[in-house]
């Protein structure tokens, strides 16, 4: 809460000194003539309304993780299956078979650990390395966007909190729209 506190307050000493910086330059005469939008980055991770690049380098990093997931899962099912037999026989078994299987388990449960730990280090490397070009891309495309409407700002509503922005501010939708027109998905788009 008071971390909210003091970003608003931070925003608002940043609005104050635009405001006043906007008045000096009034009184020059230099104002430029520029506007202020809003995008909602959010949005461009939706599945079927977002940016398409985004949905296909998912499904492509899905779809590569895949065995790693499926590896996973067997052991899972192969561990619940041991314990559950260690349970069932835990009162006839003898001593040391009984050992045997829980030292059998405590291994997989630790080879299950290290590949759960691994693969998702990979996942989010790999997921990094296919991602930053599109964001980077992105970023490019906004601030053509921009400078082809006049807009001098845009404010990401998504990383920043804002108290109220006017429905006709909000370009995500027309940004989104833009980008897709103009950075199309096809079957032969390979990932970056």
């Amino acid at each position: 809460m008071k971390r909210n506190l003091d970003l608003v307050g931070t925003l608002a000493a940043m609005v104050f000194g635009l405001v006043f910086s906007v008045q000096a330059l009034a009184q020059t005469g230099n104002v430029p003539d520029s506007k202020i939008a809003v995008v909602y980055s959010d949005a461009f991770l939706e599945p079927k309304s977002g940016i398409a690049r985004f949905a296909s380098l998912i499904d492509s990093l899905n779809r590569e993780f895949q065995p790693r997931q499926s590896e996973l899962e067997t052991l899972r099912q192969k561990i619940q299956a041991l314990t559950d037999e260690i349970s069932k026989t835990a009162a006839v078994a003898d001593p040391k078979t009984l050992q045997m299987k829980s030292d059998q388990l405590d291994q997989m449960k630790r080879d299950y650990q290290r590949k759960g730990e691994d693969a998702q280090a990979a996942y989010e490397k790999r997921k990094k390395d296919i991602f930053t070009p599109l964001q980077d891309d992105i970023g490019k495309a906004l601030e053509v966007y921009a400078k082809s409407h006049n807009i001098g700002i845009i404010v990401d509503g998504s990383q920043v909190p804002l108290v109220y922005a006017s429905d006709a501010l909000d370009i995500t939708r027309a940004f989104i729209n833009d980008f897709n027109s103009k950075n199309p998905v096809t079957a032969s788009t390979p990932p970056k």
